[in-house]
């Protein structure tokens, strides 16, 4: 097996603190701790606790989008993969028992106090809609009854919508009734 990086595992650790606990409540003391590394270790990687909140951000954005484009490889109908991002978002609730989206969870913990972080998480979610944009466009060369840009925003608002009730309520309920909404609005 080969051996974790330093950087690596700071950034796994600290990925799973920042996510079960939150950024405010996890200390740098805690992540050296448990990464089991010298301060200067930490240090020597990243410059502060936010940068290293920025890693961890990045490499969820990565996993996010590659998870999708794996969940979906198979489905060539661009309705079925339109419906495939709901049923993605459901598993990761579900995966994750729960407790929420990273990137919903660290704006409502951190707000504007850094522009870097919040930046990117507008800037994750833009490309999550993009995303949508682009599937939409597709379907909608069949289909000249949709409405491209109010498609794209009621799907995205319908599954943000969804994950942040589905964490709250601790089920999938949700996601299941989005994706009616979702059906009927591509036929």
């Amino acid at each position: 097996m080969k051996k974790e990086k330093v950087q690596e595992r700071i950034i796994r650790v600290a990925s799973d603190l920042f996510y079960r606990q939150g950024f405010n409540s996890t200390g740098i003391n805690q992540i050296i701790a448990e990464a089991d590394i010298a301060i200067g270790s930490l240090y020597n990687h990243f410059s502060s606790k936010n940068d290293l909140l920025l890693a961890y951000l990045i490499k969820e954005e990565i996993e996010w989008f590659n998870g999708f484009d794996v969940f979906s490889a198979n489905i060539s109908e661009i309705r079925k993969k339109i419906l495939s991002l709901v049923d993605y978002r459901k598993k990761l609730q579900q995966s994750s028992e729960f407790a929420g989206c990273h990137f919903i969870k660290i704006i409502s913990e951190t707000g504007e106090s850094s522009p870097a972080i919040s930046d990117f998480v507008k800037q994750h979610k833009d490309k999550q809609k993009n995303m949508i944009r682009e599937m939409v466009e597709q379907f909608a060369e069949n289909h000249a009854h949709i409405d491209i840009n109010l498609a794209t925003e009621n799907i995205f608002l319908l599954i943000e919508g969804a994950v942040v009730t589905s964490t709250i309520q601790k089920n999938t309920t949700s996601f299941d009734q989005i994706r009616k909404i979702i059906e009927a609005q591509l036929s």
